[in-house]
């Protein structure tokens, strides 16, 4: 089946995904405090949802959201989705985001007067936390169905809530249950245009 088009503005539900992170640590120095930084989210990257069905993100996926096309570009920073654990803020300039060739990567500037931020930038730079994840809600997206049956979605366009240093990849049920749904809607729109065409070529031979 060739690539669809989907747009996903009605979206209401906000997603979570998660990949190992290669963070970097730096400790404070000429005034500016310790750093944690490396990549959120890797582009042209399988994510498995289960057998035979994964997503991508695609190169420039956030580039609308950082350059504040879905208005201001607000993001948060977490530790473990925690929104009470706020490790930086892009509008108080203690996180930095930015689009490569490969991803999005993020630089957090880490509150030396935050035990919390403190113990994770600990545990980051032992390598004890290695996860991250970011949330998003879906504006545009491409669906692919290969000849051997399995499915990709190449996610296009998102606009970005949070990016989470995590202990644990999120619990990622709702995503695929979501997935699941979708692929549930494309095969009946899919079904139903099958038998549009087909009473379509019955009423024409009879006519």
């Amino acid at each position: 089946m060739p690539k669809n088009d989907i747009d996903s503005a009605a979206r209401s539900l906000r997603q979570v995904r998660s990949i190992g992170a290669q963070f970097q640590t730096r400790a404070a120095k000429d005034g500016e405090g310790p750093v944690i930084e490396g990549y959120f989210s890797v582009f042209n990257s399988d994510y498995p949802l289960w057998p035979g069905a994964t997503e991508q993100v695609a190169p420039g996926a956030f580039a609308k959201s950082l350059a504040g096309d879905y208005g201001e570009c607000d993001v948060r920073a977490l530790a473990n989705h925690d929104t009470t654990l706020v490790l930086g803020r892009t509008t108080a300039g203690t996180l930095t985001l930015r689009e490569d060739a490969h991803g999005l990567y993020g630089t957090i500037q880490i509150n030396e007067q935050d035990t919390d931020a403190m113990n994770l930038y600990a545990r980051v730079q032992r390598g004890d936390v290695s996860q991250c994840s970011f949330g998003f809600d879906i504006k545009s997206e491409e669906f692919v169905e290969n000849q051997d049956g399995s499915v990709r979605w190449i996610i296009k366009d998102v606009v970005l809530y949070e990016v989470s240093v995590c202990t644990f990849p999120a619990y990622a049920e709702t995503s695929v249950e979501a997935r699941k749904n979708d692929l549930d809607t494309i095969r009946r729109r899919e079904s139903e245009l099958w038998k549009t065409k087909m009473k379509e070529r019955i009423n024409k031979c009879r006519s």
